[in-house]
Formats: structure tokens, sequence, C-alpha cells
């Protein structure tokens, strides 16, 4: 092995100040030495961290790399000791591999096909617009999140699973504690139960009473209740709190770039590589974590069976080796190839639904409000944790001249 090979010896959990859209500094002074360096975990695993574009790429595509939870005992931040972690509950497929990834995810890749998603559209257009005409009604200024990001992609992924409006604000609460890395372990273990026993209710009675909704159609498998249940918590999670994200954290990208923003503006026809230059750029979904099932050679270094491997989806999306000037945010850029729905078998389900969410909100935002601006510096915008799963923006208070 190299006696030069780049070692990352603790995880970093913050983002540079005035860079908050770029990965951590330690991540991209990583992958400047290398696409693939070594890293100790917490807990005294000798594990690899992987932050070029084309090594991410072909892990994530490759079956002798897991992704079952039972296998990935180490964490980057903690040392939980000899903790045996169990498989995943039925139905998290997210956390399987083959075949039992299959037999969860098969029955719903018909019900998440870009025809599908498209005809979604016009349902999208009018949840935004009652959206913005709550904002505009209640303004000159609102919280982007709590006002727009947030209840837009919650509102259609409960609609789409059959959940009652009255309970969607239920979701949203308990979403952000066991996602958004800002609770104790006590809270998220609480709201993570609470999801799993409303969801246990929620089978039951589509059980008793089908409607017209994803999870009534899969009621005709040999899906047991336990398993739709873990299926709907994953389409839950994903669906809302990966594109809430995007929808603020994107805008908060565009204000501070205007340029791009002006040309979006502009020309409505770069509205699909702008929301897929976000995706890049931003990469909410920063990392995953595979495990060797057998000795595998990669990037001139041996991976031993048993070892857990770091995935830096967003260093991956920055790596100038896949995308000229990489730090910078161009809404022109047609480059696609982007990592930011992972790739191979686990690649998002719901990447169409995000999709249209944000091919019809941000430019519905953008032209309702066209003086719309920060309300506060932006350094002053709280952001999340780098422990948090998926990053973003906590608040984003914006303003607009009436």
């Amino acid at each position: 092995m190299s006696e030069s090979l780049h070692t990352v010896t603790t995880m970093p959990t913050a983002r540079q100040a005035g860079c908050p859209f770029d990965p951590p500094k330690e991540l991209v002074e990583a992958r400047e030495h290398g696409p693939i360096s070594r890293f100790p975990f917490p807990d005294g695993h000798q594990g690899w961290l992987i932050t070029g574009y084309e090594l991410v790429r072909s892990v994530l595509a490759d079956p002798r790399f897991s992704s079952r939870r039972e296998l990935m005992r180490h964490h980057p931040l903690v040392d939980y000791g000899d903790i045996e972690v169990p498989p995943a509950p039925p139905g998290e497929f997210l956390l399987m591999d083959e075949p039992q990834h299959s037999r969860y995810r098969k029955p719903l890749v018909g019900k998440f096909t870009v025809r599908r998603m498209r005809l979604l559209t016009e349902r999208v257009e009018q949840v935004t617009a009652e959206h913005l005409d709550a904002m505009e009604k209640a303004g000159p200024s609102a919280d982007l999140v709590t006002a727009f990001a947030k209840p837009i992609p919650a509102i259609v992924i409960c609609e789409l699973l059959g959940v009652p409006d009255a309970d969607r604000g239920f979701f949203q609460e308990n979403i952000d504690k066991f996602l958004g890395g800002e609770v104790s372990d006590e809270e998220l273990m609480a709201a993570y139960i609470a999801t799993q026993q409303y969801l246990a209710e929620l089978v039951a009675a589509k059980r008793a009473n089908p409607t017209d909704d994803v999870l009534s159609d899969l009621l005709d498998s040999d899906l047991t209740d336990e398993e739709l249940q873990g299926m709907a918590l994953i389409l839950l999670s994903a669906g809302f709190d990966t594109t809430a994200n995007m929808l603020a954290l994107g805008t908060f990208a565009l204000l501070q770039n205007p340029d791009q923003l002006a040309a979006l503006r502009a020309e409505p026809a770069l509205t699909d590589p702008a929301v897929e230059e976000l995706l890049r750029y931003l990469s909410v979904a920063k990392q995953f974590f595979r495990v060797a099932l057998e000795d595998i050679e990669l990037g001139g270094h041996t991976i031993t069976a048993g070892t857990t491997v770091i995935l830096s989806l967003h260093t991956a999306n920055r790596d100038p080796e896949r995308f000229p000037d990489p730090h910078a945010l161009n809404v022109h850029r047609q480059d696609g190839g982007h990592l930011a729905f992972s790739h191979g078998i686990h690649q998002c389900l719901g990447q169409q639904l995000a999709r249209v969410e944000m091919r019809v909100a941000l430019p519905a935002l953008l032209n309702r409000f066209p003086t719309l601006r920060l309300a506060v510096p932006a350094e002053e915008i709280a952001l999340r944790p780098e422990s948090a799963d998926i990053y973003g923006v906590k608040s984003l208070p914006v303003t607009w001249d009436a």
C-alpha cells in the first residue's frame, strides 16, 4: 500500500464560514490528495473515505458492497462500542441488499415513473400557488422553510400515500426530529416509535377501507402489514425531507448568486438544467455507507472484507475531473450525471417526484416575488448541522417589496 495514502482522522462537522453550500474544507482537501483516503472510525475500525466521482459511482453500482444495516457497525462521529446492530426492520429497503431489496422496491417502481410524476404537475402547481398566495397575503416577509419549502412536499407525499391532511403536521415534526440531527437520542427514538405506531394504524385503516393512494394499491400484494409500514416510513421520509431542504437551500443558493438567479428568471427554458445543477451543487444527501462483502481492489488499494466505506456524495459532485469549475453554481451547465440521487439499485425511487416539485415550485416562487431577498445577513441563516442525515437550512427569513 502506498506510503503517501492520505488519512482523514476525524469526520468534519462544520462548513467554512461564508461558504454554506460547499462541502467541509477537510473533505475537499482529501479529494485533492486523491479519490480515496484512509478513515479511522472512533471505535478503532480502519475504514475508507471515498471522495472522487468515479470511485463513488463505481461503489454504488457494485453488488460486492453491501447496504445491510447490521453490517455497518461503525459511526464516523461516535464510538458505540460492541453494540450489536440488528437488521433493518421489514420494508425499510434502503438498508438491504438483493433479493430482499427488490421484493420491496419492485412493487413501487410503477408508482413513481416519469410519466406518472408528470401527471402530478397540476396538483403540485395548485399546492404551490396556494402557499404563495398565503405568503403574499401575510407578507412582505416570511420564513420560507415553514411557509413554502416544507408544506409543499409534505402535502404531495402524504396525499400519494393516503395520509389524512390532519396528520401531516405530525409527520413534519417527527421526521424533522429523526433526520434533523439536533435532538437527543431519546427524542429521536421517541419520534421514530411514534411514527411507526401511527403507520401501523394507517396500514390497518387502509386494510379496512382502501382509498385511492399508493399504500392502498399495495394491499393486493403479498406484503405484510409490517412490511407496508416500513415501506411507508421510507417513502414519507425521503419524499418529504430531501425535497423540503432542496427547495429552501436552493432558494438560498440562488439568492446568493444573483447572476444565476437573473438568468433563470430571464430564460424559463433553463428551469430543468437549473434544477439538475442545484441538485449537484448542494447534494443535500451528503454521504452513504457501504461494507465490503469480500476483498475488493479499488483505486489501487485493497478494501478488505468487512470494511466500512464512507461515500462522500457532495465531494464527488464537486470533483473537477468530472465537472468543470465544480464549485461554481452554473444554471447553464449541461453535463449531467450527478450523484445527488445516488446510483445503482438504490438510486432514489422518488427522484422524478422531487424534480417535478422543484421545477414547479422554484420558478413559481421567483416569478411571484421578483424582489425576493434575504431578510437577514447571509451569515445569520441557521443551517442544519453536518451531523444531520440531510443538509439544509433550519429557517430562511426572506422579504420582498409589497
